[in-house]
Order: C-alpha cells, then structure tokens, then sequence
C-alpha cells in the first residue's frame, strides 16, 4: 500500500476516562493491552471515523457495563495530511479475533511511517471505519484533539 495526501478535513472521535491513568490521546493502552491492529512494540491510537461508531467501539469492549467518566474528544486531520486506506477485500480474515492478518499488517504501516493515519473497517459495524493514529509519525503534531466532552449512555444500551 502507498500512502495518499487527504483532500479535506477529516474528524475523528476517540473515548477514553479523563481522569484515568492515560491521557484520551495517547497510545499507551495500545501498548499495554493491544488491539486488532497492534502488537506491545507498535503502539497507536484508536479512533473512530463517526462518534456512533467509536461508542459501539467502546461498549463491544465493555462486558455489558456502563463505561464509568467517559468522554469523547474530536480529532482533526487536516487536508494536506497523509492517510493510508487498508482493503478488507484483499486481505481475508481481518477480521479475526486471533490477529493473525490485522495485527502484522498495524504493525508493519506503524513502523514504516507510511502514514499519520490509517483508515481501517469497524469489525463490530462494518460498513463504518476506525481511524488508526501513528504517534510515531512526524505530521502527529499537526493533528488537533479537541477539548473532552462528557458522554451521556442510553441505560437502554445495557438492560
């Protein structure tokens, strides 16, 4: 895969606990519990490319419990900015709880530098996508968090 140059903005929505041990913008727990696309030695940051999808991101994490003090921060990539696009198509079995084909591929993008972001498909919701930052990059500091904002949880979500 090679790496394209947006031609817009794009806004992405990331959940985490303020007050909890890392900050919402930072790839520390990617490093110390791993995800889909990462291995410990290639730490990033999860987001989602549609708050909807970054909640279902976060309940299909959560064992059925209303997440305690989460909140959600907008992300900003701007145009001009580097993104790779992965494709489900040519890569079956992504989806995969074991890894197996996700997480050599995160990896491989992360420490390659191809990119500041990589767009990948929700396994949860898959016509959405996840949006995959690479702290490691040297445009990250051109991407904008916003300030955090509280979520307020449905109780319907988890009778």
């Amino acid at each position: 895969m090679t790496a394209q140059i947006l031609d817009r903005t794009l806004t992405a929505y990331r959940i985490g606990d303020p007050a909890g041990a890392h900050p919402i913008f930072d790839a520390t727990g990617s490093k110390l519990y791993p995800g889909r696309w990462n291995t410990p030695a290639s730490p990033m940051i999860y987001a989602s490319a549609h708050y909807s999808t970054a909640m279902l991101e976060k309940l299909v994490h959560g064992s059925g419990r209303v997440p305690p003090n989460q909140h959600f921060i907008e992300i900003t990539v701007d145009a001009g900015l580097s993104y790779e696009m992965f494709s489900a198509a040519h890569h079956p079995g992504w989806e995969r709880a074991d890894g197996a084909v996700s997480k050599p591929y995160g990896e491989d993008w992360l420490l390659s530098g191809r990119s500041v972001i990589l767009i990948v498909p929700s396994v949860v919701a898959r016509m959405e996508q996840n949006v995959l930052i690479n702290p490691a990059h040297p445009d990250f500091g051109r991407l904008r968090a916003g300030l955090h904002q509280p979520i307020w949880w449905d109780t319907r979500l988890f009778a």
